[in-house]
């Protein structure tokens, strides 16, 4: 017998995504739920070649499963991962509601799988942000050849990254602009087609954003506390990809061609970088894809032991569904996730 797996959030965009990738990796599991609210209750999921029908949230009997890959919101997640840590099961939850608990392990496989062997204290383990993932992913492999002291980075996030209502919005907003149809934002503060938005997440009194604290805190607890990071996140008019300009400060030399060869050789990095023969990754060419894509490595010369570099990947994947899906194999692999306990 192997897995039991319950997806919570089934219906929406992180949520089909975590199906498509349970079947791409052959994540081992026997039995996989669809969970959602009430209001989605019966609709078809389709699984591989199975479709599954949507189970109710309130009523689903978590003791029968062996881990909930957690996909419906912060505030669902407060109130509902709790309950099903209690009846057994381990959450890894994509939303930002236990990331900086201290008692819960914030993970990317890549960087530090080995702290989800502390997901015992609460039975939960956090995804973090989208944003983060794809960078510590590539700030990683710098840290330990050199040391980072500092990053600087801006992000161009696309809309995925604010769900299904999000998306709708450019393309009904795209499509109106050639029909003379005046953009109604509702779902960002401005126009989002053929526009940027540098806000993402409620501003904060020092004027930063959420999202823009986010970067900075969660990079610590994934990384090390010692490095400072600075943030502008903005959201411009993609439907899939996030894009990231990073200047990095280290505290030793790298030169251009090392720090290349570092990105060569790192899990979860595919680097992807002659300008001169035109190699290098757009959002668009990440789509569907795992990596964190690295391009246009170069020297920063404003600073000392300065390198620059561009990021790109696929939001719903590396950002979330496949970085959770990550984080249980990574279970599996250290032995807390089994077929025997599926069994008792």
């Amino acid at each position: 017998m192997a897995l039991r797996v319950a997806i919570v959030g089934a219906t929406g965009n992180v949520g089909r995504e975590l199906f498509n990738i349970l079947d791409e990796r052959n994540f081992p599991a026997d039995q996989v739920h669809a969970v959602a609210s009430r209001r989605s209750m019966g609709r078809k999921i389709s699984f591989g070649d199975k479709t599954l029908i949507c189970e109710d949230l309130e009523q689903f009997d978590f003791s029968k499963v062996d881990v909930v890959l957690m996909s419906a919101g912060g505030t669902v997640s407060k109130e509902w991962s709790p309950k099903i840590a209690v009846a057994g099961a381990i959450v890894i939850d994509n939303s930002s509601a236990w990331r900086m608990d201290p008692d819960v392990p914030l993970i990317v496989p890549e960087v530090n799988g080995e702290a989800v062997l502390g997901y015992a204290k609460k039975n939960i383990i956090a995804n973090p942000n989208c944003s983060t993932a794809q960078l510590v992913v590539a700030l990683a492999p710098l840290h330990q050849a050199a040391g980072i002291k500092r990053v600087v980075v801006s992000t161009y996030q696309s809309v995925s990254g604010a769900g299904k209502a999000a998306m709708d919005e450019l393309w009904i907003q795209t499509k109106g602009m050639f029909v003379n149809d005046k953009p109604t934002p509702t779902e960002f503060s401005r126009q989002i087609a053929f526009n940027v938005i540098p806000q993402i997440d409620d501003f904060l009194d020092d004027g930063f954003t959420k999202e823009e604290l986010k970067m900075r805190e969660e990079t610590k607890k994934i990384i090390g506390p010692e490095i400072e990071l600075v943030a502008t996140c903005v959201r411009v008019p993609v439907f899939v990809g996030h894009s990231e300009s990073v200047n990095v400060e280290l505290e030793d030399p790298l030169t251009v061609e090392q720090a290349q060869e570092i990105f060569r050789n790192s899990d979860g990095v595919v680097l992807i970088d002659n300008p001169a023969e035109d190699q290098f990754v757009t959002p668009i060419e990440c789509v569907g894809e795992w990596a964190s894509y690295v391009s246009r490595v170069r020297k920063d010369p404003t600073v000392e032991n300065g390198i620059m570099f561009w990021n790109v990947s696929d939001n719903l994947r590396k950002g979330a569904a496949l970085n959770a899906v990550q984080i249980a194999e990574e279970l599996v692999k250290r032995g807390v996730l089994t077929p025997e306990r599926a069994l008792a």
